[in-house]
């Protein structure tokens, strides 16, 4: 009686396993139907899907209706941005076909988003191993997934939902693919970028860093607009002198001219285009000193002595900086410290400095972490004495594009020695595979 009772608990653990194989990976396609019109912008959007069970679940392909949902974190981006999407199943084309209830998260999401209109391509998006029970014939729940792109052309980019799989842990690793009938499917979620604004490359010198009271200073420069008529001008600090000239560019945007600078205050000499100083058509200033050379009374001695400019510089404490470690499958803000900055401002012009950084891609093990999921705070100080003072850079994502990290302002004296650095935070997707990733932080000072 042993051995039939043996016998029959074993084919009975074999139903048992093999429904409950059944259950958690043979998706159970609902019936079709037909489909809605194309939604608007950022709604819902139903597609026709065809799924493929795994072979061992015994079941055909089968076909039925996917409702998803596209949102974009930024819907207004500009060219060279990263976007974060996020693809939504509101209502997967599954339900569970057997009476056996499902456990909690057993179910790994993965899909693609298409991009169309003014950018082209598809958008990888990863959710996490997550899902509540699911009971004997009940629908598969919600699931999201995320991803990024960075936007390269500017115009209307439209988000449509794409293929997805879910991968299943339960007695065995198992996908079920399921992918858009007649893709592509409607558009869900519209992002507008705008182009960046073209780079200013103006830049003027000077003949000479001094001169006595009405003195000519030649001035030459580069990057202005072909033909446009340039004021030169004086500089006090951060107001504008009545020494002014006005050149006209060439064909190649070279201009050459000189400047009668006469004011004492002087501080330094700017070119621009327009009316008015504007930072976005304008160079400089570059130091520039008026030294008063009146002859001295009769018994007198006139004493003078030299200060020689220096120069803008900056030094790293290492360049080697080693964040927490995060778990995989739980993912989340990996940390550290930017090794610290000192910028000495030894020019002893008007002009301030800023200090921007900007990261590649982390690099790994058969995968990247987009540079955008690298964040800072940044701090500076300022040593005591110093004519300027350092301001810290605003908190946010430091990414491929860049941000500042510190800077001072333009003034009538300038300079000092400042301390810089940063707490940095990267946002490790849940299911990175494991491994060491590595991405270059370049800084530059200018």
């Amino acid at each position: 009686m042993g051995s039939p009772r043996s016998s029959g608990s074993t084919r009975g653990s074999r139903r048992r396993r093999w429904a409950s194989l059944l259950g958690a990976t043979a998706l159970a396609v609902t019936a079709g139907g037909a489909l809605a019109a194309p939604a608007a912008a950022a709604s819902n959007v139903d597609f026709a899907t065809h799924c493929i069970p795994p072979a061992i679940a015994g079941l055909p392909p089968i076909d039925g209706t996917t409702t998803a949902k596209i949102t974009a974190d930024n819907t207004s981006p500009q060219v060279g941005d990263t976007v974060t999407v996020t693809y939504t199943v509101v209502t997967p084309a599954a339900s569970n076909p057997t009476d056996l209830a499902l456990p909690a998260d057993i179910m790994t999401p993965t899909g693609k988003v298409a991009l169309g209109g003014a950018q082209t391509g598809s958008v990888t998006v990863t959710g996490p191993r997550q899902n509540p029970p699911v009971p004997g014939r009940g629908a598969f729940p919600s699931f999201s997934m995320t991803g990024t792109f960075t936007v390269t052309t500017p115009g209307a980019i439209t988000l449509s939902p794409g293929d997805y799989n879910i991968h299943t842990s339960y007695i065995l690793e198992l996908d079920t693919p399921c992918t858009v009938t007649n893709p592509p499917a409607p558009v869900s979620e519209t992002v507008t970028a705008a182009d960046n604004p073209p780079a200013n490359t103006r830049a003027i010198s000077l003949a000479s860093a001094s001169g006595s009271p009405g003195a000519a200073v030649a001035v030459t420069g580069s990057g202005f607009t072909a033909g446009a008529t340039v004021t030169l001008a004086g500089r006090s600090a951060s107001a504008q002198t009545a020494d002014t000239a006005t050149v006209t560019a060439d064909a190649q945007g070279g201009i050459s001219g000189s400047l009668v600078v006469s004011d004492l205050t002087t501080t330094g000499v700017v070119a621009y285009e327009g009316g008015a100083w504007s930072s976005d058509l304008g160079a400089g200033p570059v130091a520039y000193v008026v030294i008063d050379d009146q002859p001295v009374p009769e018994g007198s001695q006139k004493v003078t002595t030299t200060v020689r400019a220096g120069t803008l510089s900056m030094a790293q404490a290492g360049d080697a900086v080693q964040l927490s470690a995060v778990d995989f499958g739980q993912g989340g803000a990996s940390t550290g410290a930017l090794q610290t900055v000192t910028v000495k401002d030894f020019r002893g012009g008007p002009a301030g400095w800023s200090l921007t950084g900007k990261v590649t891609d982390f690099s790994g093990p058969g995968a990247k972490i987009d540079a955008g999921k690298l964040s800072w705070t940044p701090a500076c100080t300022t040593k005591a004495g110093s004519p300027s003072t350092c301001q810290a850079g605003s908190a946010g994502t430091v990414g491929a594009a860049g941000a500042t990290l510190a800077s001072t302002p333009d003034g009538t004296a300038t300079g000092g020695e400042f301390t810089t650095g940063a707490q940095l935070s990267l946002d490790v997707p849940s299911f990175t595979p494991p491994g060491s990733y590595a991405g270059v932080l370049t800084l530059t000072l200018t």
